[in-house]
């Protein structure tokens, strides 16, 4: 029998091999104390000072494990198990409804659901008349659900056209819609940030308003573009999608949660309700750039389809009808004038 033997070039390959190995181990390992730093500066002690003193040992640290203890396997699961340990703080962090909240997160929204009836507390109302002069109005609304007529997306796009914020609303014949905005509870003097976002610094919170207020604030007075969307969904499921809504509001209201921008966000979360009523989708890229959102579901028909995409999404923008139709009783009825709607015979 001939036995084989490693060659002469066979071993810088196995060499290679090994290089390549541990430097994306070493890349891999340098993410997670990324992240465990950044968690200690924003998460950690309300003191900058302390908190930035132990981010940057936890940095100085973990380097020194890495340059210093050997064989390798031990310096890295050395830096895994202080990595688990920050995790298991960070995983501890109580999200809180006892903060000093900006006047438009001030409320937590509850429903009261009595068969067909639902009475919801503390829907938003405001008056938005400038940046600085706002009125705010909480108010108690009665929805009767045998008068859903069909469930609505809005995409309010800020700036970068990738990323957008998500809105539903539901329509119903005997009254206003009611909007329902996923979004991160700020406290007074706070700004969102993505990279917050990521990290324990807002609750999770769901603006249960008026379209007025949560659609109008965004078209008139922070200049952004607005499209509406008429879904396609059978009215048993735009029904139990409200409810699992609900369900979440006074779930909030009694034990909070934390947002975030990427798994608790405006769009991530719609998908987590929808896949609680409905046999969910595989997976998209579109559902975390979700300023492609409308692209989606026109390619799986959740919304027209009678019209090419580019022609829908033009006919779709609302921004100038509700800067027309802010002041005026049918907001709602006008920024639809025109919609195409999948769910009516006639889509001209």
């Amino acid at each position: 029998m001939i036995k084989a033997f490693p060659t002469s070039f066979d071993q810088p390959r196995l060499s290679r091999r090994r290089a390549a190995l541990r430097g994306l181990l070493l890349v891999l390992l340098a993410g997670l104390i990324a992240w465990g730093a950044a968690a200690l500066w924003f998460d950690g002690p309300s003191s900058r000072w302390l908190a930035g003193l132990l981010a940057t040992g936890f940095v100085i640290t973990m380097s020194a494990l890495l340059l210093l203890v050997r064989p390798f396997h031990r310096a890295v699961l050395a830096v895994l198990a202080a990595f688990l340990i920050v995790l298991s703080w960070w995983l501890s962090i109580p999200p809180r409804n006892d903060r000093d909240w900006g006047f438009d997160f001030a409320r937590l929204s509850r429903a009261a659901i009595d068969g067909n009836i639902v009475t919801i507390h503390n829907v938003r109302n405001f008056d938005y008349h400038n940046e600085a002069d706002i009125t705010d109005r909480w108010e108690t609304r009665t929805y009767d659900l045998d008068h859903l007529r069909g469930v609505d997306i809005f995409l309010s796009f800020w700036g970068p056209t990738l990323i957008a914020h998500t809105i539903t609303s539901w329509e119903f014949d005997d009254g206003p819609p009611l909007a329902i905005s996923i979004e991160a509870r700020k406290e007074k003097g706070e700004s969102y940030s993505a990279l917050l976002g990521l990290f324990r610094q807002f609750e999770l919170y769901y603006v249960v308003a008026d379209e007025r207020d949560v659609i109008g604030v965004r078209a008139v007075h922070r200049g952004e573009r607005v499209y509406l969307y008429r879904i396609r969904v059978a009215l048993e499921r735009a029904r139990a999608l409200l409810l699992d809504y609900l369900k979440e509001v006074n779930r909030l209201a009694e034990r909070p949660r934390w947002y975030n921008a990427l798994s608790h966000n405006c769009t991530v979360t719609i998908r987590y309700h929808a896949q609680h009523v409905a046999e969910g989708r595989p997976w998209d890229w579109r559902i975390l750039l979700n300023g492609r959102l409308d692209e989606l579901g026109y390619k799986q028909g959740r919304i027209d389809t009678s019209l090419p995409f580019p022609e829908l999404k033009a006919r779709s923008e609302i921004t100038e009808k509700a800067k027309a139709a802010y002041s005026t009783p049918d907001f709602s009825r006008r920024i639809r004038e025109g919609l195409p709607d999948p769910r009516t015979p006639s889509r001209q």
